[in-house]
């Protein structure tokens, strides 16, 4: 009987305990302050500690992060601190959401595994790694984004533009374009549209000696990507190509502000449109630096730029005759002082 009334009590008392936890856990995530009762509470989140503006009452003195931590910092020996796994991305052949097998042959407490369990697991990882890349779509995916990883740093293209090319690709992939064509020419491809749509200044020349694939090989392609996925590429402003060209050959900063300047008085009397954006921005600098009185070749700019000489001198006429006609301010009159 004595046993019976004990149970009882501590059944009431579990009871208490739990509605006493419920109400403290409601007041926690209740927007109205405990003290004052009024609806001004605040989170420093430096500090982490959750307060009232009014009278001051601090409500929780820590907060827990609930953004991701992809940077853990684990020690050695220790246990990994990181409570998510790496961002997916469209880089990755299956976005960063495949399933991965500890290849230590432990527990979750660490102790080792049974002989019967060895064998399972291992099967199981065997299994494991043939799902991935069972479909030919899939071993096509990983090798072309292999492929891209390897042109990201010949390239030098930011993370933004690699993941656009890895979305035009899958596009491509799913409308079977890549079937009966070259992967490395299609991922070319692929970047070089990329390029184009984040207004990334590269030239299909670039894109052709850093993947190592023709040139006219990855024109077609891009052709085809343009066809066929509707791609709407904006026009390519000749004025961030300076900086480019000006930065190879060390150019001054006061004649490649007047190479900007030359280009932005061509964009509005149109005279840049249907040209080679390379070829109107080292023009521009070639005019900039004859009118400050720069030593420096065509053959010099042709180079820098990637284009020929005859098309500096053919752009040249344009521009030199567009500056010639441009007005030119008129001077403030002097105001006229009468003597006496």
């Amino acid at each position: 009987m004595a046993e019976i009334v004990m149970f009882q009590q501590s059944i009431f008392l579990s009871k208490g305990q739990l509605d006493k936890g419920t109400e403290l856990a409601t007041a926690n995530t209740t927007p109205s302050c405990l003290r004052c009762g009024k609806n001004s509470l605040l989170t420093d989140d430096v500090t982490g500690e959750q307060f009232c503006s009014k009278c001051g009452y601090v409500i929780s003195e820590k907060s827990q992060e609930s953004g991701p931590e992809w940077r853990s910092f684990q020690k050695d020996g220790g246990a990994d601190p990181a409570r998510t796994g790496a961002p997916s991305s469209l880089m990755i052949h299956d976005m960063g959401l495949s399933t991965v097998i500890n290849p230590l042959n432990k527990d979750a407490s660490g102790k080792p595994l049974s002989t019967t369990m060895k064998s399972t697991i291992e099967r199981l990882r065997t299994w494991d790694s043939r799902s991935q890349v069972h479909e030919p779509v899939d071993r096509n995916l990983r090798q072309a984004l292999s492929d891209l990883n390897k042109l990201k740093d010949k390239v030098s293209v930011p993370a933004n533009v690699l993941e656009k090319a890895a979305y035009i690709y899958r596009k491509a992939l799913e409308k079977k374009l890549v079937r009966g064509r070259s992967i490395s020419a299609m991922i070319a491809a692929s970047l070089y549209a990329a390029c184009r749509d984040t207004a990334t200044p590269r030239t299909l020349k670039d894109i052709a000696d850093s993947a190592n694939v023709k040139r006219k090989d990855i024109a077609r392609c891009y052709r085809l990507l343009h066809h066929e996925l509707e791609l709407k590429m904006p026009v390519v402003d000749s004025i961030q190509c300076i900086a480019r060209i000006s930065s190879k050959l060390e150019m001054s900063e006061k004649t490649k502000r007047y190479a900007v300047k030359v280009l932005k008085d061509a964009q509005e009397r149109k005279e840049s449109a249907g040209k080679d954006p390379m070829g109107l921005a080292a023009t521009a600098l070639y005019l900039a630096c004859v009118k400050n009185g720069v030593s420096i070749t065509q053959r010099d700019l042709a180079e820098a730029a990637g284009v020929t000489e005859v098309t500096i001198r053919n752009r040249y006429k344009g521009l030199k005759a567009d500056q010639a006609s441009t007005p030119k301010p008129k001077p403030k009159p002097e105001t006229e002082t009468e003597t006496e």
